[in-house]
């Protein structure tokens, strides 16, 4: 949940004829009113770029950790203004220059929008135009073409790009719609190339892409996530719902999802548009994200089917219907990967919150919950596990 960062490329959502036709009521959601791809400036916005920015991090010494620390002085160099600070406790002074940036002559944020203009599908030429007419500052191709080579391991959709070219322009490769849901705004977004690509001649896959392409149109239920639902009971939200599971053990590891996290919260000013700096990179960057910030919702009947089938879900614990967001999904070795992104990721546990995810989706598609991982994860941390090992009870022989 959050909302569009001026800074986030805007992607308009194109009037695909095949697509479901979406719902006229603005209530629900509406689509992006965007009409081509754009990088939104404002005085504060470029300001911002000039800066180098801490993702709003405690402050602490690199050389001894400590928190005693001052602004010390201002370096400026022609395209970045550079904070110096001064540790008290060993004297000595630093930048919080992020490791990527340094020996850089542009502002890491810069460069970071130009990979993401990129891997829509604009040519080196056209990014540099975006970039002359907005920022005043002429980036040469070559340069341009130095950043899209050197990030080419972590922006992943470089190997599909041209591929990706000859379907969609950069104006309708992703599609972009506002949900409102519970009287929050969502940003529901689907990488239309990805998607096609990753669920070709897929069965399984297809009751998954069906499901996206559902949701920004008035077949979707968009009512039951209205907080004035007229339910017997009040509807649970996914990550409030308690529940006993088996025990389990996630496995910590980091893979290219770190990697993504930690350049993505670069581009964000601010602690609360985190969420969506992190989704906007990944669904545009990596060549797995096919949707971000997925509605999703679990029925009384949903789970009267699960109890029957040798489930630990009691039914009567949960007030339904259960509804949540999904912050990322992925498809990665035949499986469905729903992903959230948890801020100091090493001191939380939501795996009830991603088992009721998991849960949804299967049921909403069909699927069994074989068909699912789920993960959360930071710029440091991944914390990954089978949904199904939380809640099957395997019978005995």
């Amino acid at each position: 949940m959050s909302h569009p960062d001026i800074a986030t490329i805007g992607i308009k959502s194109p009037n695909n004829q095949h697509k479901p036709k979406p719902s006229p009521n603005p209530t629900h959601f509406s689509a992006s009113s965007c009409c081509q791809i754009t990088l939104n400036i404002s005085i504060h916005l470029f300001f911002m770029f000039m800066q180098v920015k801490t993702n709003n991090k405690p402050l602490s010494c690199p050389e001894c950790a400590s928190k005693e620390i001052k602004k010390h002085s201002i370096s400026k160099t022609k395209l970045q203004v550079i904070q110096r600070y001064f540790c008290k406790n060993c004297r000595k002074t630093f930048t919080l220059k992020p490791a990527e940036s340094k020996g850089k002559s542009y502002p890491l944020q810069l460069i970071l929008q130009s990979l993401s203009l990129y891997s829509l599908g604009n040519s080196q030429a056209d990014i540099s135009e975006i970039l002359s007419k907005k920022f005043e500052i002429r980036i040469p191709q070559k340069t341009i073409s130095n950043w899209t080579k050197e990030f080419k391991q972590t922006t992943t959709f470089s190997r599909l790009r041209r591929e990706a070219k000859s379907e969609f322009s950069p104006e309708n490769i992703i599609e972009s719609y506002e949900l409102l849901h519970n009287n929050l705004n969502y940003k529901y977004q689907i990488h239309n190339f990805k998607l096609n690509y990753l669920t070709n001649n897929n069965e399984k896959l297809q009751r998954l892409k069906i499901y996206l392409e559902k949701i920004p149109t008035s077949d979707f239920p968009h009512h039951i996530f209205k907080p004035n639902y007229n339910t017997e009971q009040k509807l649970d939200r996914s990550s409030q719902v308690k529940f006993e599971t088996l025990n389990i053990n996630p496995l910590r590891k980091q893979n290219l999802a770190n990697k993504l996290c930690q350049l993505a919260l670069n581009l964000a000013r601010t602690n609360r548009e985190r969420h969506q700096a992190v989704q906007d990179f990944f669904i545009t960057n990596d060549s797995t994200t096919i949707a971000t910030e997925i509605p999703v919702y679990l029925t009384h009947d949903d789970l009267l089917y699960f109890n029957a089938n040798n489930f630990s879900l009691n039914p009567e614990v949960f007030k339904t219907p259960v509804t949540g967001h999904i912050d990322i999904l992925q498809i990665r070795n035949n499986l469905i990967h729903i992903l959230d992104y948890k801020p100091e990721a090493s001191r939380i546990n939501p795996t009830h919150q991603l088992t009721v995810y998991a849960l949804a989706l299967a049921s909403r598609t069909k699927l069994p919950l074989t068909s699912f991982k789920a993960a959360w994860f930071d710029e440091s941390n991944y914390y990954e596990f089978f949904p199904l090992h939380s809640v099957f009870i395997k019978k005995e022989k």
